[in-house]
């Protein structure tokens, strides 16, 4: 596996923007997740995104952070936000999502970030356990456009200090 930064609007982000909406209508019943995203939110030094890519050159997973947050969603200064942490179903269970998380907890950290902020939700226990195995804990507070949905679960982890 290869893990490389891309731009958001890249082909295969929106290739596997397409499918993770497809699971989010799934899991949620619904139209998927309309958080607005704007492919310049994910640009150096304010954001990164990443692909991973199989040996192939096949797209199996993104993720990415923003650092450019909307006013008024309950963000503090110096929140990294994580977005569209996505592993296409025949590639996880291989640890890819870790290592993908580790790589925009040190790039956020990198750019100066003091926490990484996440927002996920009651139907995607796999990435609970993801976050809450690397070190999230329960946000004491909710963030994000979905922050008032009863689903809706945000979980945050200093980037500064011990780990």
């Amino acid at each position: 596996m290869q893990i490389v930064t891309r731009r958001y609007d890249h082909p295969d982000a929106r290739k596997l923007e397409a499918e993770v909406q497809q699971e989010y209508a799934r899991r949620y019943q619904s139209d998927g997740d309309s958080t607005p995203l704007d492919p310049d939110m994910f640009v150096p030094p304010h954001g990164v995104f990443l692909l991973a890519y199989d040996d192939e050159g096949r797209p199996v997973a993104t993720g990415g952070w923003r650092g450019k947050l909307p006013a008024g969603e309950g963000y503090e200064e110096g929140d990294a936000e994580i977005k569209r942490m996505y592993v296409i179903p025949e590639a996880r269970g291989r640890g890819l999502a870790r290592r993908i998380l580790a790589r925009l907890e040190e790039d956020a950290r990198a750019a100066g970030r003091l926490r990484m902020v996440l927002e996920t939700g009651t139907e995607q226990p796999e990435a609970i356990e993801l976050y809450t195995s690397s070190g999230y804990t329960p946000a004491p507070s909710k963030f994000g456009m979905y922050r008032h949905e009863p689903k809706s679960r945000c979980f945050v982890k200093p980037l500064t200090g011990r780990e």
